[in-house]
Parts: C-alpha cells; sequence; structure tokens
C-alpha cells in the first residue's frame, strides 16, 4: 500500500487524468464485455436445456428390461426411425461384456445362486397365508437385464391351447390360440426344427436336455406303466401326457431374452439401454402419458416419450408404478395421499399364480446329482463350463416332466410335473442332503385369487402381496390329488432299482387330513405371479388394459408383460410373456395380427376317465 501510496505523489494531475479516463473506459469495456459473455452464458444455456431435453425424449420409453421388455425393445427398434430407451432396475447381465465372468446367470446348473441373491433379485415376500399355517411365502423375481428369464428354470412351456381361448371369451379378443400360436413360432426357433407348431426363425433357441441321468427314463417309463400317454412335443399337438422338456438353453448356456432379443439389437443408435435405474414415476400431461421420472446414481431425471410410454415391469412392479402414478382404485390412491389420474380399480387385483408341492423320494443307488453337489465335484463341473460349455453345468436337469387331468371331467390338463434327479430343500438355499430325487408337481388353474397394493408412496417400498393361496376349497383338493398322484407314479415298477423310503411327504403321512397338513406346510410358489393388470374389455371394471395392450381411461400409456394375461396359462410362464410381447409390438407397429386357423389340438377320446 506504501508502494502504491509514493507512485502517486510523483504523477502530474494531467497524467492522472488520463488515467481515471483511461480506467473509466476500460471499465466500461470490461462491463459491456461481460454483459455480452453473460448473453452468450444465457443463449448456450438454454441451447444446452434444449438439447438436454431432445437428448431426454424418444418415440418410446420401455420400463423393464425383463422378459417382454426386451422382446419389445428389439422388435421396436427394427425401424430405424424408431428411438427407444429401455430402462432396467438391475445390473447387466455380463461384467465386462463376458457371460463366462458372470456364471451365476449364464451356467444353466447354477440357476439357485440368483434365486437367493438380492443382487439380481428383488427379493419379495408375501404376507402372512391364513391357510397355509400363517407362512410367509418367499417370491424372487428378476431385477437384471433379462428379468426373470436370467433367473428362472429355463423350461419353455407354452400352456394349452383352450387357455388362449378362454382368453377370448375372458374379454382380451384377439388372443385366441389361432392368434396367439404365430407369435409363440416367431420368436422361436427350434433345434428339431420348424413344423406346424414350432418355430425355425426366431431369436429364441429352444433345445431338449442333453443329461442322460437314467432317472430320467425311469421317470418317463413309470408314467406310462401307470396308464399315461408319452407326448413328444407338449407344445405341439398334444400337451397332455409326459414327456421330455423344451428348454431355453443354447450351446450350454441359459438363453434368456437378454441373449436372444436385448443384445444383438443393443448396437443399433436408435435403441438407449440403462442398468440401476429405478422408474418412481408416470409423467401425465392430463390423462396423456408424456414419459417418466427416474432415479439413476442418486439423481432424480426425467424422461420423454413422444409416442408411448410402455410399462414391462411383470405382475409385481407393473401394477406398483401405475399405483405409484395415480392409476388405480381411487380410494386407496387418496388414502397414501397421490393425486388420482386414473380410477382403474383393478390395478394390482386378480393376482393368480400356481402353488406346487414337493415330492421326494431316497435314491438307492448313487446316480443322482448329490454328488455333483460336492465342493470338488462342483469346481470341476464349473471349469468344464466355463472352458467348454458342456457338462452337468450345461443344464437345469429338469428335463423330463408332464401335464395330467386331476380327475374325469376336466376337459385339459390341470395338473403339471416337473422331475428332477435331486433334492431341492427351501428354494435351493439349503443343501441337499442324500441322493434323492423329486417331482414338483402342483395344480395349473387354482380358484384362489388375490391381489397386491401400495405399502407407502415410496417405490423403493415393496408392495403388499396377498396371493391369498388356497381359500378356495378346490385347490387344497387338487393339491392332494397331486401328491396321490405322483406316489402312484414313483411306486411303478420303472423305479424298482432305484426307490428308496419316501422322504417327503413321508410315510406316516397318509390320511387326506395328514396329507392336507403336510400341504399347508411345505406348498410354495412355483414363481408364477400374473394378471394384476388385467387384459379385457374396457365395459369391464376389472379390467386395466384393452386388446391393444393401452391402459383404459388414459392416453399413451401400455402395459405388455405376464400382468395383462386375463387369466394364468395351463403353464410355466416365461414362453407366453415372449409371446405376448411378440404380439403386442405388431400391436404397437400397426401391423395386422398373424393368424394359423384350425391348427388341430389333441383332445382326450373321452372325459369319463382321469387317464
Amino acid at each position: 500500500m506504501s508502494y502504491f501510496i509514493s507512485r502517486v505523489k510523483y504523477c502530474s494531475p494531467v497524467n492522472q487524468i488520463h488515467k481515471v479516463t483511461g480506467a473509466l473506459f476500460k471499465a466500461c469495456l470490461l462491463r459491456n464485455a461481460w454483459s455480452i459473455k453473460g448473453q452468450q452464458l444465457k443463449i448456450s444455456r438454454a441451447l444446452s436445456q434444449l438439447s438436454s431435453e431432445k437428448a431426454d425424449s424418444y418415440n418410446y420409453v420401455i420400463v423393464g428390461a425383463g422378459s417382454a421388455g426386451c422382446v419389445l425393445a428389439n422388435r421396436l427398434t427394427e425401424d430405424p426411425h424408431s428411438t427407444v430407451l429401455l430402462l432396467e432396475a438391475g445390473p447387466k447381465d455380463t461384467i465386462l461384456g463376458s457371460k463366462r465372468l458372470l456364471w451365476k446367470i449364464h451356467m444353466p446348473a447354477a440357476l439357485t445362486y440368483n434365486l437367493c441373491d438380492k443382487k439380481y433379485n428383488w427379493y419379495y415376500h408375501t404376507t402372512s397365508q391364513k391357510h397355509m399355517d400363517n407362512r410367509i411365502m418367499y417370491w424372487p423375481r428378476g431385477r437384471v437385464w433379462g428379468g426373470s428369464s436370467s433367473l428362472n428354470a429355463m423350461v419353455y412351456i407354452r400352456g394349452h391351447a383352450e387357455d388362449y381361448n378362454r382368453w377370448s371369451r375372458e374379454g382380451a379378443v384377439g388372443w385366441d390360440y389361432d392368434h396367439c400360436l404365430p407369435y409363440f413360432k416367431k420368436a422361436q426357433t427350434h433345434e428339431l426344427g420348424a413344423d406346424q407348431y414350432r418355430g425355425g426363425e426366431g431369436p429364441l433357441y429352444v433345445s431338449r436336455g442333453r443329461a442322460s441321468n437314467p432317472l430320467h427314463q425311469a421317470f418317463l417309463d413309470a408314467t406310462q406303466e401307470a396308464g399315461y400317454p408319452f407326448t413328444d412335443d407338449m407344445n405341439g399337438y398334444q400337451q397332455e401326457g409326459f414327456g421330455w422338456m423344451d428348454m431355453t438353453v443354447h450351446q450350454g448356456k441359459r438363453w434368456s431374452t437378454a441373449s436372444a432379443y436385448l443384445h444383438p439389437a443393443i448396437s443399433r443408435p436408435n435403441l438407449s439401454v440403462t442398468e440401476k435405474t429405478l422408474v418412481t414415476k408416470i409423467l401425465f400431461k392430463g390423462t396423456k402419458s408424456i414419459g417418466v421420472e427416474y432415479v439413476k446414481n442418486g439423481q432424480r431425471k426425467q424422461a420423454f416419450a413422444s409416442k408411448e410410454v410402455i410399462l414391462s415391469g411383470g405382475a409385481i412392479n407393473s401394477p406398483q408404478l401405475l399405483m405409484l402414478s395415480g392409476i388405480g382404485n381411487a380410494d386407496d390412491l387418496k388414502k397414501l395421499g397421490i393425486p388420482v389420474v386414473c380410477h382403474l380399480p383393478g390395478v394390482g387385483q386378480n393376482l393368480q399364480d400356481h402353488l406346487e408341492v414337493y415330492v421326494q423320494q431316497k435314491c438307492s443307488k448313487p446316480i443322482t446329482l448329490y454328488s455333483a453337489q460336492k465342493p470338488v465335484n462342483m469346481v470341476r463341473i464349473g471349469l468344464e463350463w466355463l472352458w467348454k460349455f458342456t457338462g452337468d453345468g450345461a443344464s437345469a436337469h429338469l428335463e423330463s416332466g408332464g401335464f395330467i387331468r386331476s380327475q374325469p371331467g376336466v376337459p385339459h390338463p390341470d395338473i403339471q410335473f416337473h422331475f428332477l434327479p435331486s433334492q431341492v430343500i427351501d428354494h435351493g438355499r439349503v443343501a441337499s442332503t442324500m441322493e434323492a430325487y423329486q417331482v414338483h408337481v402342483g395344480p395349473m388353474r387354482s380358484a384362489s385369487v388375490g391381489w397386491l397394493k401400495l405399502k407407502s408412496t415410496d417405490p423403493k417400498d415393496h408392495p403388499i402381496i396377498e396371493p391369498n393361496y388356497m381359500s378356495a376349497e378346490r385347490d387344497i383338493w387338487e393339491l392332494r390329488q397331486c401328491v396321490k398322484l405322483t406316489r402312484e407314479i414313483f411306486a411303478q415298477k420303472a423305479f424298482e432299482n432305484f426307490r428308496g423310503p419316501e422322504i417327503q411327504p413321508g410315510n406316516a403321512v397318509q390320511s387326506d387330513k395328514e396329507i392336507d397338513a403336510f400341504i399347508r406346510q411345505k406348498s410354495d410358489s412355483a414363481y408364477h405371479p400374473s394378471c394384476t393388470c388385467k387384459m379385457g374389455q374396457p365395459s369391464d371394471n376389472s379390467a386395466v388394459v384393452d386388446p391393444q395392450t393401452k391402459v383404459i381411461g388414459v392416453e399413451n400409456l401400455r402395459v405388455v408383460d405376464a400382468s395383462i394375461m386375463p387369466s394364468i396359462v395351463s403353464g410355466n410362464l416365461n414362453a407366453p410373456t415372449i409371446m405376448i410381447a411378440e404380439k403386442a409390438a405388431d400391436i404397437i407397429k400397426g401391423l395386422p395380427s398373424l393368424q394359423e386357423k384350425n391348427v388341430p389340438v389333441y383332445k382326450p377320446k373321452t372325459l369319463e376317465t382321469q387317464r
């Protein structure tokens, strides 16, 4: 400061005037420069905002990269002018692009790892079930690219033709078997080749088992000794009977919808895919859906859809998101303080699932998968799969099974069997304890119907899930039949060389009362939740979407997944869900529906007998 003062002392008045004038001039220039820069900054920010909004706008926003979402993402981006954003709450199904590194998903034999891993699994639980000794039931659901097709047992079952004809009668006009079969075929490439029922050019590879375990053949022989027919294709002409299962396994690897549909399309410039992205709300302008709000990396963001928002989150997530967004029963929404966009009381109702029990038999010979579960053998099996995608790791081992009718008068099969040359305890969360084999057996069209509702307005909170299991008396009778009919099959001569004591229910369980008690204690979900956004006519108060998959009462919003089934099908749900998405893709594109008329379907010669 003293230096500055000393310099001023020696300045002449003229010099001081010049300096003051120059300083003022420079200040004026500087002020103008800052003004121009400020205006440029404002323009830059505006352009950036416009660019950002444009970057976050797509023709279609799909919520859920699961069994249906992956199909839609692929089919809708076949048109290079259609832009799609696919949002998934879970992680990718690969590590560094490698399936080997994420062997827990892609090794078929490793399926139980994912059923117990919250990283790839929503890990749902039901309410306490009053008709099942107040048990809380575990419901694993996929939360990863591929959804539940990345977690399931890879069994490819379509259901019966009459399931789809029933859908049509229930209001899903245009979804009868004639209009659904072509989409099963469009999706599929079957290793046995195309025919009247199988596809030969689709992205979903379907194969038969490679395992040579003699217990599978013993099971099929025993079913024929018990009087049931053999069927060479339970997805074709004749579902009824027992035979070899179709599986979504290709070249020794799980063939999920991520593998079949998403990965082949991911390089398309008109497809954007996210991971670890939780969609929290559908955005509306009045009753018109315009986009979604989501959270990624802790930041809340928005994405806009110029054409449609499509929910493919599954039978739990899709109705949950609808309700969080103001679509559902108005009274329930108001109690939680959610503004009502559309009163649609069917959202979350009509919940249906398959229950099953495990009937287990000790095996007298060391030929089950028990030894394969010992650490040394697991390492050997794992290394072979990692090296060549072959061996015991290349199968889920549910390679044989079948469908039968529970009693005379039933028009088509209502009981399903999966045979496994191993013992499963608590969803695979507890290791097998002995050489054993089992069937998973359960009724296909139970009368009990449940519901789900929001627990809170927090999207991270799981909804209240009430399947209402065994609330109908008929259901307990059907499960009792399942146990009795399985015991009859296991008692046949074909099992003589393998049959040890019965493990479960156990020889002490014989009376109807004892069997019923066992069922209540041990039956579990087959992981087939569905029907919570029922498809039907707009005049049906319980319907959520119309036969075009559009949500009733609002615009530019669809649901495409297992939740839109009017009623549950007679079999596993993954193949029907993929079919639904294939058919919906054509609807969204405005294409006429495929149809194959008068395809023959087996009918029993008489309904006077059970078999």
